[in-house]
């Protein structure tokens, strides 16, 4: 056979009219060969990258016109009509040419273990007419001056310096680098991390398409991003304008193991850094030990050990049958310098097919096991296990041998399985490698029966799945935003910002963040580089908006601004400023939000707006409260009482101010009536403070002056005060002082609002003043000085029954159990009594009587505070003996077992209320006081007193009691006072309900 081979060519093994340029990278070799190419009428290159074959195409094209340049790969053909050039992928070069010109570029790969064998036979035999080039490193001088004597060897130098940097993180590599991995993971990995921290990287992997590549590396040579993460891809003549490769891993598995790369390998890709005469720099990350230094000595220098042997496979195929066709591929090489090449994977499909009975019964006689041979060619692109893509050979092939072509309806299900552009980057990876699988077949000549519709088919669905996997490439592993930030901040040039209407700042089309008032916040998820690049862009972007808001603010009505109960100044809802504590409670400061680009002007403007509002707000919520400290129409007591008023903010416990309230006369009463304070039972108060909005901004003012604003839970207690509840369960960790603010009194567990326990007192006053035969009885009523809790007490408070026992005690009074029998016994017997005639006349006046001494909290409830109580403080209705003892809980009743009666338990005792020793509804005058001054027993209004703005009872002088218990005080006899005139505003309602009694009487 070899003296076939040396009879038939014996050309193969002469280097006569061969020119072999070597050199390192970046020495104008692919160049100088398509300049000679063109110099000559007709041409053939071969180029070990489909990539680079369509670049180098695209180089011809623009030299000597589309229509004499053909391209020719194992998935695409270009061939027009009379076409001179051919650029082609190694594989598609023919096996013999007329041209004139030959030209094979990275000869070095003829040692490779995969394709290695495909080289050296373009190497030994495909000659040009005119000139042959031989196109590769430094490495191949030997070996090709040995299998081609008469070679002609040209040595070119480089055309820049390549040096070692050393080593550096990732995230410190210098711009226009490119980090190199052999893994997809790490490749995937990388990426992340550099669009995290640096904007953005373009991917090349030598699963893409060509489509894909080319975007991503338009991509990086755009300037749209910086960093370039590849595989060894890179290392094969793509033209990228890299100042720095840095290498992220220095193993790689080669098809048949993991192994470390050569000094060779590793100078041919890190000489892709610098280009023409700009110098380049290598290195390694931090995940790759140093390089040694004569490992650097000779990448630098570019000495490598040269190559010994070359791949090598016959090219005269037996095809006799299957098993001479296997005999021929174990044809030994027949020179020195050849070695035989391992099985490559169209050897391997073939014995995988050889084993299978249905295959050996179609591959009979030579054309049929030359076609067998022909489809075990089919690349595998998609990486998959020989068992499986030996049988996708299988099913091409017996449509082949069986119907001439590959079944279309076959054809047409696996070409619409590979179509779908859904998917992530695997995904779409996966795919992209099964059409071009099928875009191989539709090039193969007899393979179908309507080759050009496939043709076509497959190219659109390439194009597509690559245009959908760089989209996906760039969202996932390019943050455009940075990209494009970074590009105008190193060309100097304003970018183009935008703010709109809900305050998100575009700028240059990309949103980079939010304006809250004054105050930018950048993109959240902007990390390291972005970060930066982001927060540069929009300083420099939004000068001018900080200035144009700073003066509508200044001119925005009171209505586009809010003051929160979080103490926030809020402008259209966006937060401008905070209240802080000032030397006085109801004078605040306000601390600007905004950024330090509000300055000078525009920031006093904003800051002198602030004032004016919170200024406003204060004096027209608080206004009876800064009336009632700036009136200039009280003197004496009075104005003692209304300083009192305005330093506790509105509210005072009446028994604490009894003494002073009891040194008012009448005219002073009047007076601070005018100024809105309302004299309870209990408590000393103005109802206009009340209310939610002014209850909000008292208690927020006192949390500033108190440091309490930020402690846990405050918005939430804050929230339920002012929101106008009858009562509210009180927060044990807040201050009591604090429910006081918004007129609230700390009752056990309960914070009760002030308002509602007086209108408590309402229902409490009479059913303690009746006694049995003296009219009708009160709702509650039991006898004398004694009652029981109704549904309308627990209804107006909202309040349980425990609740209740808690407040009641904590206003002063008593509670007696009784045996439930007995209460309703005695409610009953009350009942059968009123239902006897009594002497009308008799309980007419006495109601009269109860009515006009009933106290002052009734009569003093203006029309407004009668309208502004809630809804759930129903008018009570009269309780029955029933209603009155189901106020204590029932009784739990057990289900007893099977057969037994459960046990009765006790019902539990009802308690029976009784003035106690604090606070309570005054009692009719005429009763005797229970402590001296009222103050002893904690009662606000002391003892017998003329009630605020009535007359005197029955026209007596006011005799003031000594204590209930006299016997303590050795017998002393009872001071009585003079009668002292009083004056009478005319005005008061109690005046009018005074001379309403003197008419009835007459």
């Amino acid at each position: 056979m070899i003296l076939q081979i040396n009879t038939n060519r014996p050309q193969a093994l002469s280097g006569r009219d061969v020119t072999a340029i070597l050199g390192p990278t970046n020495t104008g070799k692919t160049h100088l060969a398509i300049e000679r190419m063109v110099a000559h009428h007709t041409g053939v290159i071969g180029l070990p990258l489909r990539l680079l074959a369509r670049e180098v195409y695209a180089r011809v094209a623009a030299k000597v016109g589309e229509a004499n340049v053909a391209l020719i790969t194992g998935e695409e053909k270009i061939t027009p009509p009379g076409a001179r050039y051919s650029v082609c992928t190694v594989e598609a070069m023919p096996r013999e040419t007329d041209a004139a010109f030959v030209a094979i570029d990275e000869v070095q790969l003829a040692a490779d273990l995969e394709r290695g064998h495909i080289f050296t036979d373009r190497i030994l035999h495909l000659r040009g007419r005119q000139e042959t080039l031989l196109l590769g490193a430094g490495t191949m001088r030997g070996i090709l001056e040995k299998l081609l004597p008469g070679l002609s060897v040209i040595t070119r130098p480089r055309m820049s310096v390549l040096t070692y940097a050393g080593s550096r993180k990732i995230t410190r590599l210098p711009r226009r680098s490119a980090i190199v991995a052999f893994s997809s993971d790490e490749v995937y990995a990388i990426g992340e991390l550099i669009r995290r921290q640096r904007g953005g990287v373009a991917v090349v992997l030598g699963a893409l398409s060509p489509r894909t590549r080319n975007a991503q590396v338009a991509l990086y040579q755009s300037g749209d991003v910086d960093y370039l993460v590849a595989t060894d891809a890179i290392g094969m003549g793509l033209n990228l304008d890299v100042d720095h490769v840095a290498f992220a891993q220095n193993r790689k598995f080669d098809g048949f193991q993991y192994r470390d790369l050569n000094a060779a390998e590793l100078g041919q890709i890190a000489g892709r850094a610098g280009r023409h005469l700009r110098d380049g720099t290598f290195g390694v990350t931090g995940q790759v030990d140093p390089f040694p230094d004569d490992l650097v000595q000779r990448i630098e220098a570019h000495q490598f050990e040269p190559a010994k042997v070359l791949q090598w496979r016959t090219a005269n195929f037996d095809f006799a049958s299957v098993d001479a066709l296997k005999a021929s591929l174990d044809t030994p090489p027949p020179v020195e310098g050849l070695t035989r090449a391992l099985p490559a994977a169209d050897a391997r499909v073939l014995d995988y097919l050889s084993r299978e009975d249905e295959v050996l019964k179609l591959a009979h006689g030579r054309e049929r096991v030359a076609l067998l041979w022909d489809a075990c060619a089919l690349p595998d692109y998609r990486k998959i296990a020989p068992a499986q893509h030996a049988e996708l050979v299988s099913a091409v092939f017996s449509d082949l041998a069986r119907l001439g072509h590959v079944d279309e309806d076959y054809m047409a299900d696996q070409v619409q399985r590979a179509s779908s552009t859904e998917g992530d980057i695997d995904a779409l990876s996966q795919r992209i490698a099964q059409i071009r699988t099928w875009t191989f077949v539709s090039h193969r000549p007899g393979w179908l029966a309507n080759p050009t519709h496939w043709q076509e088919k497959t190219r659109e669905i390439e194009d597509s799945l690559s245009d959908a996997l760089h989209e996906r490439l760039t969202k996932r592993f390019v943050d455009r935003r940075t990209s494009v930030l970074m590009k105008r901040l190193r060309e100097n040039a304003m970018p183009e910002a935008e703010v709109s209407p809900v305050g998100e700042v575009l700028v240059e089309g990309h949103h980079v963040g939010e304006m809250q008032g004054f105050r930018f916040t950048a993109d959240r998820s902007a990390e390291g580089e972005d970060a930066r690049a982001v927060k540069t862009a929009a300083q420099k972007a939004l000068a001018v908006e900080f200035e144009a808001r700073a003066d509508r603010f200044a001119a925005c009505a009171n209505g586009d601004l809010a003051l929160d109960s979080d103490g926030f100044v809020r402008w259209l809802g966006q937060p401008v400023a905070t209240l802080v504590a000032g030397e006085e409670a109801l004078k605040p400061r306000a601390v600007l939000l905004a950024d330090e680009q509000l300055t000078g002007a525009s920031r006093d403007k904003v800051a002198a707006r602030v004032e004016r509002f919170v200024s406003f707000q204060i004096e027209s919520l608080l206004k009876p409260l800064i009336d009632l400290r700036d009136s200039e129409s009280l003197s004496g007591m009075a104005r003692g009482i209304a300083f009192q008023l305005a330093e506790n903010f509105g509210l005072l416990n009446r028994r604490n101010v009894a003494e002073d309230v009891r040194a008012l006369d009448q005219d002073a009463r009047a007076a601070l009536r005018r100024l809105g304070v309302r004299f309870g039972a209990y408590h000393i108060f103005v109802p206009a403070l009340i209310k939610p909005a002014p209850a909000g901004l008292m208690t927020l003012l006192w949390a500033l002056k108190n440091d309490a604003k930020d402690k846990p839970g405050f918005g939430d207690v804050v929230a339920a005060l002012s929101a106008g509840r009858t009562s509210i369960v009180s927060e044990p960790s807040f201050e009591r002082a604090f429910y006081g603010l918004a007129g609230y009194r700390n009752l056990g567990r309960r914070a009760v609002r002030v308002d509602i326990l007086e209108r408590l007192a309402d229902l409490i006053r009479p059913a303690l003043a009746w006694k049995p035969g003296t009219g009708s009885r009160p709702d509650g009523g039991y006898d004398g000085g004694a009652f029981v809790v109704t549904p309308a007490m627990m209804s107006i408070l909202g309040a349980t029954a425990d609740d209740m026992e808690a407040i009641l005690k904590g206003l002063g009074y008593r509670g007696e159990p009784k045996p439930a029998e007995e209460v309703a016994a005695h409610l009953k017997s009350l009942e059968d009594a009123a239902q006897t005639p009594a002497a009308p006349q008799a309980a007419s006046t006495e109601a009269t009587e109860v009515s006009a001494d009933a106290g002052e909290a009734v009569s003093e409830a203006s029309p407004e505070q009668e309208a502004e109580k809630p809804a759930e403080a129903v008018e009570s209705a009269p309780v029955s003996s029933e209603a009155a003892v189901v106020e204590a809980p029932a009784a739990d009743t057990e289900v007893a077992s099977a057969g037994e009666a459960a046990p009765e338990e006790e019902p539990k005792p009802v308690l029976l209320w009784r003035q106690g020793r604090f606070d309570g509804p005054r009692k009719r005058q005429g009763q005797r006081p229970t402590g001296k001054g009222g103050e002893r027993h904690g009662r606000p209004g002391g003892g017998r007193e003329q009630r605020d703005g009535g007359a005197p009872h029955r026209g007596k002088p006011r005799v003031r009691d000594g204590d209930k218990h006299g016997a303590k005080h050795k017998g002393a006899p009872q001071r009585q006072r003079e009668e002292r005139p009083v004056r009478i505003d005319p005005d008061s309602p109690f005046a009018k309900l005074a001379a309403l009694k003197e008419q009835l009487k007459k």
